[in-house]
Order: C-alpha cells, then structure tokens, then sequence
C-alpha cells in the first residue's frame, strides 16, 4: 500500500520509495540548532526556502554589516523548495502569454528582469562553488494533441516578435530532439530555463549564507510577529527576536499575517523518478540536449533528466485539499502516482520495463494571477514575497530582492512594476473555495478533452484574470 494513498497499483511502483528524490542525499547537511532565549538582529527572514535563503544572502551581499537571522521551522529546503522539478526559467509571470494578459505595458522590462535574474543565480551558483548540477540547458513544449500544434505556432510568432529566440519544431523535428510517438510539434526555448538539482541548490545557499555570517536556525517554528515600539519582535516555542525588519517568506504554508490568508491554497504537485537508464535505453530517448520538458496540455507534465541519466516525472495532477490542509499524509498519492506511470509510458513505451525508485509529493503556493505578489505591513518594517505557483525556482531570487527592497524602503524598478504593486484577487472561503478549485480542475481537464475549448466557467475566469494551474 501507498501510505495514506491507496494501493501502489503499477508494477513499475512496487519498489518505488516514499521519499523525496533530492533529499534521500548523502550530501545533505546536518541540521542546525534550534532559538534558544532572546537575540537581537537587524533583519530576520521567516522560512528556509528559496526565497528566504536568497533574501538572507542579498542581504548580507548588499550591506555586509547588516546582522541577519534566518528562522526555518524544519529544516532548510525540505519543502518546495527541495522537492520541485528543478526547472530554473527565465520568466517572473508564469509564462509569457500571462504576464503579457496582465502587464502588456512591462513584459519588455519583466523580461530582461527575469533574464538577468536567471544569469545571476548561474553565477552565484559558481561563485559559490555549488555543486547542484546547474545545466543551462534551455526548454522544450511539446504538443501532444492536434489543437496545441496551432497554439504553439501562436505563441512562437508573439515570442519572437517580442525578441526572444525561440525555434518552432514540427513534428518530425521535435521527435528528433526527444523520441517520443506522442510529439506533434515543440517550441524550444534554448536560452529561458536552467535545470538544477533543487535540494542541493538550497543547501548551497545555506551554506553561502553561513559563510556570509547569516545565524540560521533550524527546527524553529515562528508562532507570531509583533510590534515593539519601532522594532519588531519575532516570537517562536523557546526564543525570540527583535529586529528592526522582517521578510516573510514562508510561502504555501499558513503565513503570519491575516490579511495574507486567503491569497494563496496549498496544491499538492505528484512526482515519480526512474531508476538510472541503461544505455541503451537513454539511446532510444535520444535528447542530447538534456532540456527540460513540458507538454502544452492545461494539466501538463514536466519531466528532465538527471546527471546519472534517470528521468523525473511529475506534474498533470494538482490536488487541492479541502480547507487549505497540509499533511504529511498527503505527499503519498496511489491513484496520482499511478496515473503518472500510465502516462508516462504512454510518453515512452520504448521505455516499458523501467522502474521507478522515488515517488513524492510537495506543496506549491497558488494564488489566482499564477505569478508571484509582493506588499508590506505594520508601517513597511515586515514584506513578503509569495504566490510563485510552481514557477519560483528562479523567481523566488527576484522575489527575494523585491521583498528586500520593500522592506529597506528603496525606490528602484523593481519596486516601480505594477506587477509588485498589485495584488491577486483571493480565493473565496471555504466552502466556495473547494467548488471553485474542483470546478476549474474539472473544466480544464475537459478542454484538454476538447480540442482546447475552453467552457462558460473557465470563459469568466479568463474575463475576471482569475485562475488555477500549479
């Protein structure tokens, strides 16, 4: 049985872990110790992930004076973070066609943004010497239907027109790239995404961090942030802080500030990883440009190789609980993981007879543009950085400047985006909420179904900007 999840179902799963790939590492770092008793700092970062060990590091990198404490309730990068695809992108919005639905007026501006911001964790990444298989191997959309083969051809044409270097690929090109039968046309983006080994990303920037003199601690669940005359305190089990500043960075889990909690719902994103392909299946794959993959389905797969030539899986069936729940129970789905095995030799059959070692689940921070929002409280001395929407390998280290930005109070064209100065419409409560989620589900799915025809529901949404996608 899967635990909390069913029966495992498929064979390829029978000795498939319940555990994260990227964190069943002997490279992991041991864990750091918890608050104990009062501390002071100048800037305290809430939450472990991509987005607080970036803002800890900038922080430390802008001003190397600044006394800075990062605060992680479990352990850094267990989460999301350590638990994606590893698809590092280029793109803050969530894709082009989004961001340019939303700021037509910024994509020039977001676009150079994203592109410098990818670069600049490339460097980071090697001038900290992190050993987390950072592979600027570009991206490829597949179509795997007959509708989507005219939807990649469109978003080719304003992708180009809008400077950026993309390649459309037809069907006998894109499965000459990658041989898969189910390929009808592809879109390779060769300069917009990086692969990374996630968890190995995170703990480098732990590390980075330390080295910087960040104080980080680990096992140190905050319970609540609070006024102290014109300081903050930042109250947990057995300690606390005062600061003069705070970056909340905690992301899916239920955040500090109540105005905050209805802006995003916890989805939980299902992944398999194979065992190592013998060579002479990697050779049937072809796919010597190691690229990230994603098909171009509104429930889409995601899949990449790794540097010992196994093949991530995961993606299609994002799960929302109801009232918001997260639960460890969750990340073992036999249903979901078993939808993905049939899917993906329905991608590969070349590939029948190959296992699969890991199989989890992680939970992804959804608000309703799919693009990260930004905003301040308690006279701008807390800010935060949330909502990434399973794009935030990359985006969480703009997210984190954005947020920093905020916080010390500075003008700069980060700050002057609309994209930072608006916010996301929130989700209704429950039980609405749960309706809505399974309703949009639903009627994606049945688009997919129908040659891309999108129903009434998913008709007013687009009208309103609202949505749901991990």
């Amino acid at each position: 049985m899967a635990p909390g999840g069913g029966p495992v179902g498929h064979p390829a799963l029978v000795d498939a872990a319940p555990q994260v790939f990227w964190l069943d590492d002997a490279a992991r770092p041991d864990p750091l110790p918890p608050l104990v008793g009062p501390q002071e700092a100048d800037l305290v970062v809430v939450g472990g992930g991509y987005t607080g060990l970036w803002a800890a590091l900038r922080a430390k990198e802008r001003d190397p004076g600044r006394d800075v404490v990062l605060l992680e309730a479990e352990r850094c990068g267990d989460q999301a973070s350590g638990r994606n695809g590893g698809f590092a992108v280029a793109s803050l919005t969530h894709g082009f066609d989004n961001g340019a639905a939303r700021w037509p007026g910024e994509m020039p501006l977001l676009d150079r943004l994203g592109a410098e911001n990818l670069d600049a964790i490339g460097t980071a990444v090697q001038e900290h010497g992190i050993d987390c298989g950072w592979e600027r191997t570009g991206e490829l959309t597949v179509a795997t239907a007959d509708h989507e083969v005219g939807q990649l051809a469109a978003l080719a044409t304003r992708l180009q027109d809008a400077g950026h270097d993309v390649r459309l690929l037809d069907g006998e090109q894109v499965r000459a790239a990658v041989a898969s039968p189910s390929y009808r046309a592809g879109l390779l983006d060769p300069l917009g995404a990086a692969m990374v080994e996630p968890a190995r990303l995170a703990w480098g920037l732990r590390e980075a961090c330390r080295e910087l003199g960040v104080r980080i601690h680990e096992g140190t669940m905050v319970n609540r942030i609070e006024a102290d005359g014109e300081a903050m305190l930042v109250r947990t089990d057995w300690g606390r802080v005062r600061t003069r500043r705070v970056v909340l960075a905690t992301n899916a889990f239920p955040p500090l500030l109540r105005r905050l909690r209805l802006m995003t719902v916890p989805v939980y994103d299902y992944v398999l990883m194979t065992e190592p392909l013998s060579p002479e299946r990697r050779a049937s794959l072809g796919w010597a440009g190691r690229q990230g993959v994603g098909d171009a389905g509104n429930l889409f797969h995601y899949y990449r190789l790794t540097r010992d030539d196994r093949i991530l899986w995961g993606g299609y069936d994002a799960v929302y609980r109801y009232g918001s729940r997260i639960d460890p129970e969750l990340e073992q789905s036999g249903r979901t993981h078993g939808l993905l095995v049939e899917h993906f030799f329905e991608t590969f059959p070349q590939l029948e007879g190959v296992r699969f070692t890991h199989r989890w689940a992680g939970v992804i921070d959804t608000c309703t543009r799919f693009a990260a929002f930004f905003g301040t409280a308690h006279q701008g001395k807390v800010s935060y950085a949330m909502g990434y929407t399973g794009l935030g390998v990359a985006a969480a280290r703009f997210g984190a400047d954005v947020a920093l930005d905020l916080v010390d109070g500075r003008d700069t064209e980060r700050t002057r985006l609309a994209m930072v100065r608006e916010k996301p419409v929130p989700f209704p409560p429950e039980p609405a909420r749960w309706a809505g989620v399974q309703l949009t589900r639903w009627s994606l799915g049945r688009a997919d179904r129908r040659g891309g025809r999108r129903n009434l529901w998913l008709k007013s949404l687009d009208a309103a900007g609202l949505g749901f996608d991990s």
